[in-house]
């Protein structure tokens, strides 16, 4: 089982959702980063459960600790360890779950490739695990943005069949984290809100998409045929629970266009040369062109709901279950920041990448 992402920025992600604690090891950062606890916490923070009626009522502070690689507040260049411990873990409301395969959930899944699951929570299938993710994507996103100047900008653009026209570029954090769904529209987030705390009372769950807007990145980060800074940045969202769907520039709008439509236009702007359309969402043959990386990201609804449902047990048995447990009746406003880890994480190595080919 392969739990490491990026090739010379490399993060392996460890622990489950009712276990002892989730971690992540952060191999390839540059020295020299200046870096702080609080920093990485203000993405966890974003990310953790009850932090609005929105969300999962599970009480984790999620506390980060840096056991290594950081050194009097800036990074060493050697492997960074951190851990945030679960402390409000309640494996027993699992226990009824243990022999049943809740549907569209990995338990079935999970026990006939491996032949031994963990039942508590989903285990490595919990979104639990992109604590981690976050984690790591902080320490990307301070050196992205204070080296390259680049802006990872993430928002909710669609709650069920509710959704934004804003345009993305003119999108800031400052807007998208003044409401608990994260969307900079304040109109659709009150309508979205809405609709969250209706499928709520209703024992329901509802998806979305999150917008992700990549700014200032550098021309030339990517490479062509497998290593395609877009089919990276797919792998890394299509990583994420939940996610069922992944487009980048005009996705599949475009498919629906002529070439006379689809095509970019080259232009000067201010002494540099600019694509007009960026129908292609800020790369070209797999290599970033310096537009603006626009993709969409589609997350399905939460499976698991109170209302009954059936299943089978591992007796091959038809059954009747509900469980009301502590999740999320839309993950949308909780995925944003790991999708700007995610992006982060991406942009990194293939930063990394780049600056290890280059002869001038």
């Amino acid at each position: 089982m392969s739990n490491t992402f990026g090739q010379l920025f490399k993060v392996t992600t460890c622990g489950e959702s009712h276990g002892g604690a989730v971690a992540v090891i952060v191999d390839g950062c540059p020295p020299g980063l200046e870096i702080t606890a609080s920093e990485i916490q203000e993405e966890l923070d974003r990310r953790r459960p009850g932090q609005s009626d929105i969300t999962s009522l599970r009480r984790e502070r999620d506390q980060i600790h840096l056991l290594s690689g950081i050194f009097e507040g800036k990074t060493t260049g050697t492997p960074i360890l951190l851990l945030a411990y679960n402390e409000d873990a309640r494996p027993e409301e699992y226990e009824a779950l243990k022999h049943l395969y809740r549907p569209s959930h990995a338990d079935l899944v999970y026990q006939q490739k491996y032949g031994h699951r963990d039942f508590r929570g989903g285990g490595r299938a919990s979104a639990r695990e992109t604590l981690a993710r976050v984690a790591a994507g902080a320490i990307a996103k301070k050196y992205l943005r204070h080296y390259l100047s680049i802006e990872i900008v993430s928002y909710v653009e669609q709650v069920g069949n509710i959704r934004t026209s804003i345009i993305p570029n003119t999108v800031f954090r400052e807007a998208i984290e003044a409401n608990a769904i994260r969307c900079p529209d304040p109109l659709a987030a009150e309508k979205m809100i809405q609709l969250i705390h209706q499928v709520q009372q209703e024992g329901d769950s509802v998806g979305g998409v999150i917008q992700g807007s990549l700014r200032h990145v550098p021309i030339g980060l990517g490479a062509p045929v497998f290593d395609k800074l877009s089919a990276d940045l797919g792998k890394a969202m299509l990583s994420i629970n939940a996610v069922k769907g992944f487009e980048i520039g005009s996705g599949f709008a475009g498919a629906a266009m002529r070439g006379s439509q689809h095509n970019d236009p080259l232009n000067m702007h201010d002494g540099k040369i600019c694509y007009e359309k960026n129908h292609a969402g800020g790369i070209l043959g797999g290599i970033s062109t310096g537009e603006d990386i626009e993709f969409r990201v589609a997350f399905k609804p939460v499976s698991t709901i109170a209302q009954e449902q059936e299943t089978l047990n591992h007796a091959q048995e038809k059954v009747s279950f509900s469980h009301s447990g502590r999740h999320d009746p839309c993950v949308l406003a909780r995925a944003v920041p790991i999708v700007d880890a995610m992006a982060a994480l991406v942009l990194m190595d293939h930063y990394l990448r780049h600056q290890a080919v280059r002869v001038c």
